[in-house]
């Protein structure tokens, strides 16, 4: 067996999720892990898959293409996991004014401390009082030896006065 990343795109309808899983065991292949959401009237998912082989995955999700019913990748997924994992875990939450390119001082402000983002939720939403949108993000991050929680404070809220910062130690 080996391992595939599946991403799967397409309007949202009830049924995408039964279909992928469907071509997935038609295929002879495990369902591992997967993350998936609505974005914009879009189903959007990424999927880590156990199969036999590419090729009698990729004609099953093949035929979710040429039915329109999903856009499918298949990525393999057999290279060897990173080391990166290592490391003090940690929750960030942000929230501060939306703008334009605040993903990227961010993330970038967290990229400059070697911190490593596991997983990221961003969203958008309107601030009490019509006061224009605010920006969300919730990350698990890992920080590397001699980063402290407190360093990724300071280098977040360094990006602009209306920037909050929440830390939770995250216990595994």
């Amino acid at each position: 067996m080996a391992k595939f990343v599946v991403t799967a795109v397409g309007d949202d309808r009830s049924g995408l999720v039964a279909a992928l899983a469907a071509a997935v065991a038609d295929a002879g292949g495990n369902w591992l892990e997967s993350r998936m959401g609505r974005l914009a009237g879009k189903f959007a998912g990424i999927v880590l898959v156990d199969a036999p082989d590419a090729s009698s995955l990729q004609a099953a999700l093949g035929k979710l293409g040429a039915d329109g019913v999903l856009e499918v990748a298949l990525t393999s997924a057999d290279a060897p996991e990173p080391t990166a994992a290592g490391g003090e875990p940690l929750r960030v939450f942000v929230l501060g004014n939306d703008r334009p390119g605040i993903v990227k001082e961010v993330s970038g402000a967290l990229a400059s401390l070697g911190v490593t983002i596991e997983q990221l939720d961003t969203l958008t939403r309107n601030a009490p009082m019509g006061d224009g949108l605010l920006f969300e993000a919730d990350a698990d991050v890992r920080l590397p030896s001699g980063v402290t929680p407190d360093a990724v404070r300071v280098a977040i809220e360094a990006l602009a006065h209306d920037i909050v910062v929440d830390l939770d130690a995250d216990e595994e």
